[in-house]
């Protein structure tokens, strides 16, 4: 056996090494963190953002359609690369198939969704302001996909102004995240994901502060929404993905069971998604029925200088594992769930949780992410 062939069968054996050393904790780890509470109204949850043979994706329709079932997911938003022509809503096995398409741009990619007429003068690489401008024609909702990846920023100002939306979380940012850090990250959630695939996604959430920043900054002019994209391809596994978060729909705006009209349903979901009101949740951390975020006006996200926002944490909490996270214009209450609003501009509020971490340890994961709150300047009697 040459020298080069032993060198390279030992790197092998001791990535498989490294990848054992975490499967064995991996195993042990339990999820959900925070219990539920029973009788709270089920939300309506699904994927956003999704990939499948239409574009670069690993899995059909089909295959999508069947691993958000067996996740427990009622829709997933489909944004196959450039598919400028998207096949109509539909039901396929239980699942609400949303249209929606990923643009690539010349500053970056933009998803797209909630069309209510065809997409017209679109080709790849377009200027990315005539992108945002065609989406929005046809009645469509805009967000800038992954913005502040390293591998695929959003690198036009006047554009990231005129979107609509913006990914403060995505599961692909997360995983080329890792894949600049393999001891630490990579490595450790290969290793869990061989024992618990859920838990070797979990392994891979390891927010930057470089999202949020950019988020709030584009934010002060005018409100966006926040989204939490599995921008999945199908590996890891779709199933394994979709487990571990979800966009969560309130049920005041979209009662479950959804209708049986595909068209009905998925105006339905559109609309609660670009309304404001839904939420992200990391779900394998806890389901997120129960969630409210009290004192803010639920249609136009905003709130006045002075006031306070109560933070209504869902399920069945340990205090010791369970916090709330505030940035920009706000600051957290001593009891922990009240947040102050202390000048103009936005504040974003999270609710964090203690989770497995990569070995036998807890590392603190975000788990409810809702938009952020534009804070206007203080009312009369404030």
């Amino acid at each position: 056996m040459g020298k080069g062939v032993r060198a390279v069968l030992g790197l092998v054996l001791l990535v498989l090494g490294i990848c054992g050393f975490f499967t064995v904790p991996a195993s042990l780890t339990e999820y959900p963190v925070v219990l539920p509470k029973e009788g709270q109204p089920k939300w309506a949850r699904g994927a956003f953002h999704v990939h499948t043979t239409r574009s670069d994706g690993h899995g059909s329709p089909l295959a999508v359609a069947r691993a958000a079932k067996a996740a427990g997911l009622d829709f997933v938003v489909l944004t196959d690369h450039n598919d400028f022509t998207p096949p109509a809503p539909t039901w396929v096995d239980g699942v609400l198939l949303v249209p929606g398409v990923e643009i690539s741009t010349s500053a970056g990619h933009l998803v797209a969704f909630g069309m209510e007429r065809p997409l017209e003068g679109m080709q790849r690489w377009m200027p990315a302001s005539d992108a945002v401008r065609a989406v929005h024609a046809a009645g469509g909702m805009t967000v800038l996909a992954h913005p502040v990846q390293r591998h695929n920023p959003w690198t036009d100002e006047p554009s990231a102004h005129e979107a609509k939306g913006f990914e403060l979380y995505s599961a692909d940012t997360f995983f080329r995240h890792a894949m600049r850090h393999p001891m630490s990250r990579l490595l450790p959630a290969v290793g869990a994901y061989l024992a618990k695939p859920m838990h070797g996604v979990m392994v891979l959430v390891a927010p930057e502060s470089g999202p949020g920043e950019r988020f709030v900054e584009l934010s002060r002019e005018e409100s966006k929404l926040g989204f939490c994209a599995h921008d999945a391809h199908g590996l890891p596994s779709y199933e394994s993905v979709f487990r571990s978060l979800a966009m969560y729909l309130p049920p005041d705006q979209v009662p479950l069971p959804l209708p049986e009209d595909a068209k009905a349903a998925a105006a339905l979901v559109t609309g609660a998604l670009r309304g404001g009101a839904a939420v992200c949740a990391f779900r394998a951390l806890g389901e997120p029925e129960g969630f409210i975020l009290d004192g803010v006006d639920a249609v136009r996200r905003e709130a006045r200088v002075g006031e306070v926002l109560k933070v209504h944490v869902p399920g069945i909490p340990d205090p010791e594992r369970v916090r709330v996270e505030v940035w920009g214009a706000g600051r957290l209450g001593p009891d922990g769930t009240s947040v102050e609003l202390t000048g103009e501009g936005v504040v974003r509020v999270e609710v964090w949780v203690q989770g497995p971490g990569r070995f036998f340890g807890s590392e603190w994961r975000p788990w409810i992410v809702p938009s952020p709150v534009r804070v206007l300047p203080r009312g009369p009697g404030i």
